[in-house]
């Protein structure tokens, strides 16, 4: 019987038909609480035929401890940037993932971030949950300008969401859709430095590569508009903590809304925690029932096909062959 180790939370904490699916294979199923850091994942791997995993820490260790039994890696989402996926290839594992299931969700969560900062919804609804009544004014979405790092599916959903508010949408990315930009008044930054000079708020939407890391730092704050507005549903490490907290005392930056750190969970005294004009929101993006469902179901099915030795829906590397195990 197969073993298949399952480390995603929302996963296992969400009903739907993706734990029927599962079921079915009748292989033996095995349960962790990830995001699993390495010594964790280390001590799991060895005698699973299968992985399901979330933002798990894979490291070249963790690989070559889980042959020669591991035979596929199904990620549940699409960031890859905690698996050494280098070293997949050259071991030979299927390195699956899961692309177009969740885009809808963040781009409203995005949206969650960017109202509260705009209308300090945590202040007023923490005044009057305390007895107060204490008010601050909040300036409207309309008329403002949005820039967009990345327009991949994510970042298209965001636009949309913005022009129905009637934002102005300013977009940055190496591959330009340009009839999506028409018909969606999406405007073409030819630089990040003309994103950074135009928009009132820009929001994160790229992969995490040695390129973005610290993407936003104290170089690239002082190039955008003062009090402006930054908003991270990407990956933590594409913004350089130090650097954000500081800009957020010192007002340069009106406000950071994340649902993603460097360090997660973060540690008690981690800088952006206690700040007031920094909201945080605990990785959930994308943790909708409906996206959740989605996604699992997208993992598993990735899975069983993968086993089955047939093409997977979507694989990280395909120059390696899936090869039919059951």
């Amino acid at each position: 019987m197969l073993r298949i180790l399952l480390t995603t939370t929302s996963f296992q904490d969400t009903p739907g038909e993706h734990h029927s699916l599962l079921a079915a294979t009748g292989w033996e199923i095995v349960t962790a609480r990830g995001p699993l850091c390495e010594a964790d994942t280390l001590a799991l791997v060895g005698d699973f035929d299968g992985f399901i995993c979330g933002d798990d820490a894979i490291t070249r260790a963790v690989l070559k401890k889980a042959l020669p039994r591991l035979k596929v890696l199904s990620k549940y989402g699409i960031g890859v940037d905690k698996i050494d996926v280098a070293c997949c290839t050259e071991l030979g594992i299927p390195l699956l993932f899961t692309p177009g299931v969740n885009h809808t969700t963040v781009a409203e969560h995005t949206f969650l971030l960017l109202l509260a900062l705009e209308k300090h919804f945590l202040f007023h609804t923490d005044s009057t949950r305390s007895g107060g009544w204490s008010r601050k004014t909040g300036r409207e979405l309309a008329g403002k300008t949005l820039g967009i790092i990345g327009m991949g599916r994510i970042g298209r959903e965001v636009a949309i969401r913005a022009r129905a508010f009637g934002m102005k949408v300013i977009g940055y990315d190496l591959h330009w859709d340009d009839s999506f930009a028409a018909e969606h008044a999406v405007t073409r930054a030819t630089t990040l430095d003309d994103l950074f000079a135009a928009a009132d708020s820009i929001s994160l939407h790229t992969n995490l590569t040695p390129e973005t890391r610290d993407l936003i730092r104290a170089e690239t704050i002082a190039k955008m508009r003062p009090g402006v507005l930054i908003l991270n549903c990407a990956r933590g490490e594409i913004v350089h903590t130090a650097d954000m907290a500081a800009a957020l005392q010192s007002g340069r930056v009106g406000g950071y809304g994340t649902d993603v750190l460097d360090e997660e969970p973060p540690r008690p005294d981690h800088p952006l925690l206690k700040l007031p004009t920094c909201l945080i929101t605990p990785h959930i993006g994308s943790r909708t029932s409906e996206s959740v469902q989605r996604q699992a179901v997208a993992a598993v099915t990735n899975l069983i096909r993968a086993m089955h030795g047939e093409q997977p829906l979507a694989q990280i590397n395909p120059q390696v062959p899936v090869r039919k195990w059951v």
